[in-house]
């Protein structure tokens, strides 16, 4: 083997380290954000595209942790068949079934 094609293989290597220490990274950081919403109380309400639901559960670990997940998606974000937003008002959350 020549010394070549041995540090050619030796970047291939780490490259492949590289993309999967990358993706421990993410798998842990989306670990960290999670949030359970069946633990948040929630209200019905209806707008103007419909009925949902909203909270403003702001005692609640989840729902800060929720918060803290939407501000990181810019107030929007989909999870288990739900789509979620943050009002302009920043400490009040909407839910509705995704269709």
């Amino acid at each position: 083997m020549s010394e070549e094609l041995a540090i050619e293989a030796l970047l291939e290597f780490l490259n492949a380290c590289e993309a999967g220490i990358e993706a421990a990274r993410q798998r842990i950081k989306e670990k960290k954000s999670l949030w359970d919403a069946s633990k948040i109380k929630w209200q019905e309400a209806e707008g103007s595209k419909g009925k949902y639901e909203r909270s403003e559960d702001v005692s609640n670990t989840e729902f800060k942790a929720m918060l803290k997940d939407l501000a990181s998606h810019n107030g929007k974000l989909s999870r288990n068949g739900f789509f979620y937003w943050t009002f302009q008002n920043g400490h009040t959350i909407g839910r509705k079934k995704r269709k």
